[in-house]
This record gives structure tokens, C-alpha cells and sequence, in this order.
């Protein structure tokens, strides 16, 4: 497998769990914001990233301005209001029993990147083999991630969920329990693929997750998909992974979003950004459906 294939599935895990975001970017034409409309209803759909540089602040006037302008907070998963339940859930699904190890479930091969990535960024060793390969992917990226600079504390869902706190109503396209199932219920053969793709040649990414988020500030959509589809065209097992985590999705939150421009009002979306683009993404198939689309 080539190099530009692992780093490109960084991109993709990016945009799974939404782990980087450009600097501000406000002399663009174009923002990775649109808007839906029907006879009754306005919907706003902001492409999100979950990890930020504080220096992404203030954003865009437009994307504040549609936030403002909307009475709901639509989002995928509301990060303020994890529960007991969930962190149950999180252990159950996302770490090894006392009597299993991750080194049981992978090839020599991926454990040996997954062990020495591990020890480049800190994560101790017994820590490493206690995660499930779809949970150590996502740690190891988010290390990495931040490493780089970027802060969870700083991500566009946490401060549009920290400015609804008390004011506008918040409601989930999906949830944190239904993301941990999805990636929990992957086979292992697909969850070492998940893993694999994350570890190998993490070090190297800074760049290309740079060039993607530069795309994202500039509102480059079709930049964005390019770079997306890349990610995936030569290998049918990753493409696999790819529509479970990924393009399935898009037609659920589709529905919710067709139903709330079917209801009335104005609703702020905020989405990852990766299931805006392409054809079989949430813009391309509102527009599908009837609804005018357009880009801010």
C-alpha cells in the first residue's frame, strides 16, 4: 500500500470525527456553510471540524449571522451532555476484557505501527493494548492532532452548543451512542483496517491535513471531495469501511434535515464536514430531493 493512501485515510478519520480545522479564513468567497430552503422553512448546514486552533475565532460573520438568525441547534451528537450510560457504553464497546489485548485481534504488522506510533506520542503501552483497534485510532489520531496544536476545547460544535446553552433548543441528528455502535460493530478485520490506515505514517500528515483545511476555509468544496475520493478509488476494503462510517449516514441525516425544511422555522445544522460533498453527500442529495441549495 502507498504512503498517500494512509495519509489520505488521516483525511477521511478527520472528517469521521472531525479532528483538525483551518485558521480563519475570512476574505474567502465562499464558506463551508449553505443554506436549504423550502416554502417554510430555512435550514442553515455548517461543514464542522472538532478540533480547533484558537486563532479559528471569531469565525466568519455569515456563519454567525445564520446561527443567530436560527431558533434550533441541529448537531450531530450533543458533546455537552455525555451521561453515565455512555461512558458505560464507551467502556464496553471501545476497551479489551482483563483476559484480551489488542495484540490478539491484529496482524504483527499493525500492531507493530500501532506500538511504535504509540510510543512516539506517549500513550503508555498497557493503555494501548487494553483499546479496541476502532478506539485506539481515533485516540491516536486525536493525540496527534493535538499535538499539532488543535484543542477539542475549541471545535465548532462545542461553541455553537456552548452559545445555545440556556437559549436555542438543541436537538441530535444522531448520537454518541449510535457513532460508538457504528464503530464498535465494524468486523475486526475492518477495525484493523480503520487502525492501520490511522497509524501508518501519522507523524507525516500535518502537511496534508493543512492543504485539506486550507480547502475547508476557502468554502472549496469540490477540493474537499477530490481530495475525499482519492482517499478511497484503489482499494475496495477501505471503500467498504468508508460507506459505513461515512456515506450510509448521509441519507439518515438527510431525512432529519429534509423533515425539519419540511416542518418550519430556521434550523442551524452543524456536520462533519466530509458528509457535505459529492455526490452522495447530505448537499448534493437535499438538492436531489427539490430543495434550493445554496452556498454562503
Amino acid at each position: 500500500m502507498k504512503m498517500k493512501r494512509y495519509r489520505s485515510f488521516l483525511i477521511v478519520l478527520a472528517f469521521f470525527v472531525c479532528l483538525a480545522a483551518p485558521r480563519a479564513g475570512h476574505a474567502a468567497e465562499k464558506h463551508f456553510l449553505w443554506r436549504a430552503t423550502s416554502n417554510t422553512a430555512t435550514v442553515y448546514i455548517l461543514g464542522s471540524v472538532h478540533f480547533m486552533k484558537k486563532d479559528a475565532y471569531p469565525l466568519a460573520r455569515v456563519i454567525e449571522d445564520a446561527f443567530d438568525a436560527s431558533e434550533v441547534l441541529a448537531v450531530e451528537a450533543d458533546i455537552s451532555k455525555v451521561t453515565p450510560g455512555t461512558f458505560q457504553m464507551l467502556r464496553r464497546a471501545g476497551f479489551y476484557g482483563p483476559d484480551d489485548s489488542l495484540v490478539n485481534h491484529v496482524s504483527v504488522q499493525t500492531y507493530a505501527y500501532a506500538t511504535e506510533e504509540g510510543s512516539r506520542l506517549g500513550l503508555p503501552a498497557g493503555a494501548l493494548n487494553r483499546q479496541k483497534p476502532w478506539f485506539l485510532g481515533i485516540t491516536m489520531a486525536s493525540l496527534e492532532l493535538m499535538r499539532l496544536g488543535y484543542d477539542p476545547n475549541y471545535g465548532i460544535d462545542r461553541h455553537f452548543l456552548n452559545r445555545s446553552a440556556g437559549g436555542k433548543r438543541i436537538v441530535e441528528l444522531e448520537s454518541l451512542e449510535y457513532q460508538i455502535g457504528l464503530l464498535a460493530g465494524l468486523p475486526d478485520g475492518e477495525q484493523e483496517i480503520f487502525l492501520l490506515y490511522t497509524v501508518k505514517d501519522l507523524k507525516s500528515t500535518g502537511e496534508q491535513i493543512d492543504a485539506l483545511m486550507a480547502a475547508w476555509g476557502a468554502g472549496d468544496a469540490a477540493r474537499v471531495a477530490s481530495i475525499l475520493t482519492k482517499a478511497i478509488e484503489n482499494d475496495d476494503t477501505f471503500k467498504t469501511v468508508y460507506k459505513k462510517i461515512m456515506t450510509d449516514r448521509n441519507g439518515n441525516m438527510t431525512r432529519k434535515i429534509s423533515a425539519y425544511l419540511k416542518s418550519g422555522g430556521k434550523v442551524f445544522v452543524v456536520v462533519g464536514a466530509g458528509h457535505l460533498v459529492g455526490d452522495e453527500g447530505i448537499i448534493e442529495l437535499l438538492r436531489k430531493e427539490g430543495y434550493k441549495v445554496d452556498q454562503l
